[in-house]
């Protein structure tokens, strides 16, 4: 088997549905995910990477303000391999980021549309409802109270969503990608936004949920004897 690089998001280990899949709580699932790095580290020679510090400090902060362990934070710094990508050297064509700078574009006057319709419905309220009061300062609580919290709650939903859905919006995105590209290696996570940029750079994607199990499976081919232990 050709020797295998992974390069995890912080997703990789804390992602919902792989939690759901591995069982137990959020701790036990990163226990036994790192369980399964380590041994398909020792016998089949994988190496699982994270970008240092970016990653590597996001992902041990989760894990201690979540009550994880001792344990839990060794096997973080036993079994991933911390690297920090090296942004100088790493070559990514410049098309890639003339796309991301149209594409963040669009994504801005996206959401500047859904403010302008936030507005507008709250003003539009506003009229039918200045009728109802005899003073300025009757109106005001009333206005805030019932109209304009709820719009405002609605927009923040959706400028939040119409801005950061599939957008690298973070450094430790961006050093997953930059590492994974540097190390000729796979990335893992559950980041619509960086896969979707892993396939603009032509790197290989591995989805966090279905991760623990493809490693698995190289474990069983290669000593089912092992794997019996750990399923």
């Amino acid at each position: 088997m050709i020797r295998q690089r992974f390069v995890l998001d912080t997703s990789a280990l804390t992602d919902s549905q792989t939690r759901e899949l591995e069982g137990g709580t959020l701790c036990v699932a990163m226990g036994g995910i790192l369980d399964i790095i380590a041994e398909a580290r020792l016998h089949l020679g994988i190496s699982c990477y994270i970008p240092f510090p970016s990653v590597y400090n996001e992902m041990r902060d989760f894990a201690k303000n979540n009550g994880c362990d001792e344990e839990t934070l060794a096997k973080i710094d036993t079994w991933l391999v911390k690297k920090t990508p090296d942004r100088y050297e790493v070559k990514i064509p410049s098309k890639i980021f003339y796309d991301y700078v149209d594409f963040m574009r669009g994504r801005i006057n996206k959401g500047m549309d859904v403010a302008e319709e936030a507005i507008w419905e709250a003003a539009t309220e506003c009229l039918f409802r200045t009728t109802k009061a005899r003073t300025r300062q009757e109106i005001e609580p009333e206005i805030e109270r019932n109209v304009i919290g709820e719009v405002i709650s609605k927009f923040r939903d959706k400028y939040r969503n119409a801005l950061r859905y599939g957008i690298l919006d973070s450094a430790p995105d961006i050093d997953v990608l930059l590492l994974a590209k540097e190390l000729d290696a796979a990335v893992v996570a559950s980041d619509i936004g960086i896969q979707k940029w892993a396939e603009q750079l032509g790197l290989r994607f591995v989805n966090a949920k279905s991760f623990p199990a493809m490693i698995k499976e190289y474990l069983k081919r290669t000593k089912p004897e092992k794997l019996a232990s750990m399923v």
